[in-house]
């Protein structure tokens, strides 16, 4: 990479909310369509500089803790977490009648009238017991990842509060009023209106706010939405089907991100933490792949550079699993056929992702092809010997070493040692031979400690 380059800090944290969308069940643009609405109210209420810079970038990450309740969300109702999501978004939860029609409606849908019946009481009692703590870790992780990638406390603040009402209802602490600072105000009304409005149309988000005026939202802002006029030209951008949803202009600064390769590894390894936190079977499954990848790149001989490309492809190899649904990530049983072309999805939507980030979009070939074998009989697009980039070689071997030596819901962790014993039946037909070997001396032979993986019980966001 050359070092001079210079990227728009805008511009790369809307092409990563691109992922964020994904695991929260929203339609692509979620978080853009979001960050147009608060700053439409950003101007209206003539927020100044550093604050509009604070906002912007809270809009658009306000969902970096969402993975963090997805495996519970599955576990609650015995669903697709995404969906649950979606769903749950027009859901007041405060409402008792609400909340217990969309327990009805979505716990075991699949399963017998009595399994169902089973399956909403422990629902129903699970979610009182547990609503809080889960809203609490969503929230708190999702506030640590944006003041891990640099932002002002302000914005952190905002995703910390996203969740909190006016009236003092919301979670995880209550707040009310005043007392919930003006940025998270503006980050949950506006997801609200975008997600209303998607659904729905101006009329849909329109009777949302007036019927949350004064109780959910600061009446102050629901009235500066209510006031926003049929022929504003928000509405019809909130709309688009096609082209980018932000432009250049609606970045509150002119600020950069300098390509520094100190910061973009940062935003690597805040990217990892929201993809590990998806299921608690892979909670440090990116960054051991990313070390492996990295050591395996140092024993072939790769220069520098090449060593931090394949660390950052190992942190971000499966960002397209937050597209994929808990119920077949956690799965303790064998998967359906279906279930298996859904998983082979998630390295394309890797390489969608990734492609949409500038400075990591270089990436993208080598991280969504880890899944390809020397044969011909990987996924997802069965490439074969030469036609396989070397960087997802050198992937395949760490991805595969990661996952046999960590606990899965059908199987215990294996030793080191039976791990390679068990690649090495795959040597020339799944992998590549100096890849593989490489990881066999790093392993064996070069002094590397295998982190001993998470216990069943340990939470994704601990």
């Amino acid at each position: 990479m050359n070092c001079e380059r210079t990227f728009r800090l805008s511009d790369i944290i809307a092409a990563l909310s691109h992922a964020l969308d994904l695991t929260e069940g929203q339609p692509p643009g979620h978080a853009q369509r979001t960050c147009l609405i608060g700053m439409h109210l950003a101007a209206s209420l003539q927020l100044d500089e550093h604050d509009s810079a604070a906002l912007f970038y809270a809009l658009l990450l306000k969902d970096a803790g969402c993975s963090s309740n997805a495996a519970r969300m599955t576990a609650l109702f015995g669903g697709d977490d995404r969906e649950l999501k979606r769903r749950s978004k027009t859901v007041d939860w405060t409402r008792t009648s609400e909340a217990l029609r969309f327990t009805a409606a979505n716990a075991a849908s699949g399963q017998s009238p009595l399994g169902r019946a089973r399956a909403f009481l422990s629902a129903a009692a699970d979610l009182a017991a547990e609503g809080r703590e889960m809203i609490d870790a969503r929230c708190d992780r999702g506030a640590r990842i944006v003041s891990m990638l640099g932002f002002p406390p302000a914005a952190a603040g905002a995703v910390r509060t996203l969740d909190e009402r006016w009236d003092g209802k919301g979670l995880p602490a209550r707040l009310k009023g005043d007392e919930i600072p003006l940025l998270g105000r503006i980050v949950s009304l506006s997801q609200a209106v975008e997600v209303f409005f998607t659904q729905g149309g101006i009329t849909a988000a329109r009777d949302m706010v007036r019927a949350r005026r004064g109780h959910w939202y600061d009446p102050e802002l629901a009235d500066l939405v209510l006031a926003i006029g049929d022929g504003d030209p928000l509405w019809s951008r909130l709309a688009a089907e096609t082209g980018p949803v932000l432009a250049p202009a609606d970045t509150p600064d002119d600020r950069v991100l300098s390509a520094d390769d100190d910061r973009l590894d940062q935003m690597a390894r805040a990217f990892a933490q929201v993809i590990d936190a998806k299921s608690p079977f892979t909670a440090r499954h990116s960054s051991e792949v990313a070390r492996y990848a990295g050591l395996i790149a140092r024993r072939l001989g790769y220069d520098s550079t090449g060593v931090r490309d394949l660390h950052r492809a190992g942190l971000l190899h499966d960002i397209g699993k937050l597209g994929i649904s808990n119920t077949i990530l956690d799965k303790p049983a064998g998967l359906t056929d279906a279930e298996v072309r859904a998983m082979r999805e998630h390295p394309r939507y890797t390489a969608e992702i990734l492609s949409r980030v500038e400075p990591f979009a270089s990436l993208a070939a080598g991280a969504a092809a880890h899944h390809e074998r020397r044969d011909g009989r990987g996924y997802h697009l069965g490439l074969a010997a030469e036609a396989i980039p070397p960087a997802a070689r050198i992937l395949a071997v760490a991805d595969v070493f990661e996952a046999l030596t960590a606990e899965r819901p059908y199987r215990a962790a294996m030793a080191p040692d039976e791990a390679l014993a068990v690649m090495a039946k795959d040597r020339g037909t799944a992998f590549f031979d100096e890849p593989l070997a490489a990881l066999e001396w790093v392993v064996m032979g070069g002094g590397v400690t295998v982190i001993a993986p998470p216990t069943r019980d340990l939470p994704a966001a601990a």
